[in-house]
């Protein structure tokens, strides 16, 4: 059975797109073949091996990760946000678009605008002096229309997978303090006439969180810059997302800490009995680089009542797609399917009904390795972004090219130990 699904021009119905459902429809198709495949290959365990079903299972399990790659890929698309000027097909301009209505915006655009194509940053400079502000930071650089920066931020979050479920907090500074209290005062209960003891005062400690520098410089031809038809900060957002939201993916997950954020992955784990304030708790699987070979969904509950009541509401499951793989052929007692497709175009996968978020810098099954990771990443992580995003051209180092230095600060941490639970595959 063919399942490639031919891309078609866009024709839009409550906001998802023709070749969306296509994709939609091509993902539940294929799942019903899996299962028929997967519970025929079940059948046959313990009777006979079949090594042409087990390949059969693998290659529609691969098959139907690659659909949901393409799935994503398109909500993606459509989640990008349009600057002023994009033109849709048929010059429409999109209903959307950013409206500047703040004569110092439109300057600051104009003079921007200036800057990128040209190199004249006497405008940029006049602003930036005008509003008693540095012109350039050590590295050099002007900043960048709010509007782009905000644009930016907006694709980011469209294609970051933990900035799309962690809190973002915007900054001035350079780093953010969160208070937090240690011990709180005493309390208890008293009767009308009893005598009341003198209450201690809470103990407060603080999380730090620094906003670190990421930078991208894309390079651009004197031809686009000269090309008036050319959207220069849409150029610039679709340049920039995609390093950006690689590196800063990749930091939110397992960063150390050194010049970048600080990943919930490096943060020290615990077994989740014993856990304790400033450490993540695990559930392990028994079984080094492997899930429990008896009822191995099992684990995936403790999994999820590891984590008080609270956080379970508003919980995501995080994981790489050849975790999810595997965990795709899981069935519960009754033998449904753990794993579901999306119930909808442009929605996301769920296992055992709590949205699956996939984030392919989650390790893979091997020993001792941390991943699967469950939690409300909302309370649980915090994204720090320091406002203004800079540009610094650049025409000399790589002539006949022009090159753009853009910087951006951002942060980020572990914010509530409590909200996110960890599976270790490891004997303990």
């Amino acid at each position: 059975m063919d399942f490639d699904i031919t891309d078609t021009a866009p024709e839009h119905k409550s906001g998802i797109s023709s070749a969306a459902r296509g994709e939609h429809d091509a993902v539940m198709q294929m799942f019903e073949e899996f299962k028929a495949a997967n519970d025929e290959r079940l059948a046959s365990i313990g009777r006979r091996a079949d090594v042409l079903l087990d390949e059969k299972v693998d290659r529609i399990n691969g098959a139907l990760d690659a659909q949901m790659k393409r799935i994503d890929d398109l909500a993606l698309k459509s989640a990008r946000p349009f600057l002023e000027g994009n033109r849709l097909e048929g010059g429409r301009r999109d209903g959307h678009r950013a409206r500047v209505s703040d004569a110092s915006a439109r300057e600051h655009k104009s003079a921007f605008d200036a800057y990128v194509r040209q190199g004249e940053s006497g405008g940029l400079r006049a602003m930036e002096t005008k509003a008693m502000s540095v012109g350039s930071n050590a590295d050099g650089g002007y900043l960048v229309p709010s509007e782009l920066e905000h644009e930016i931020g907006a694709r980011l979050k469209a294609i970051s997978p933990i900035r799309s479920i962690a809190s973002v907090r915007e900054i001035s500074g350079g780093v953010y303090k969160k208070p937090f209290m240690t011990a709180g005062p005493a309390t208890g209960w008293v009767g009308e006439t009893d005598a009341r003891t003198q209450t201690t005062s809470p103990t407060l400690d603080a999380l730090s969180f620094p906003a670190m520098e990421l930078y991208a410089m894309p390079a651009a031809t004197a031809a686009l810059l000269d090309d008036s038809a050319v959207n220069i900060d849409e150029w610039i957002a679709s340049e920039v997302e995609l390093t950006f939201a690689v590196q800063e993916g990749a930091a939110f997950v397992a960063g150390d800490g050194s010049n970048k954020p600080k990943g919930f992955l490096n943060t020290t784990t615990i077994a989740n009995a014993s856990w304790e304030w400033g450490k993540l708790g695990h559930v392990a699987t028994g079984v080094s680089a492997a899930f429990p070979e008896d009822d191995p969904s099992d684990l995936l509950v403790d999994l999820i009542y590891a984590l008080k009541a609270g956080y379970r509401q508003n919980a995501s499951f995080v994981m790489n797609r050849k975790t999810q793989a595997a965990i795709r052929k899981f069935k519960d007692t009754g033998g449904a399917y753990l794993w579901q497709p999306p119930a909808q175009a442009g929605g996301r996968a769920s296992l055992m009904t709590f949205p699956l978020v996939e984030a392919e810098d989650m390790p893979d099954i091997a020993a001792n390795s941390l991943s699967i990771a469950f939690g409300d990443f909302r309370r649980g992580y915090l994204i720090v972004d320091r406002l203004g995003v800079r540009v610094l051209r650049d025409p000399y180092s790589a002539k006949p090219y022009v090159l753009f230095y853009t910087t951006k600060r951002v942060g980020g941490g572990v914010q509530d130990f409590d909200a996110i639970k960890l599976v270790k595959f490891a004997a303990s």
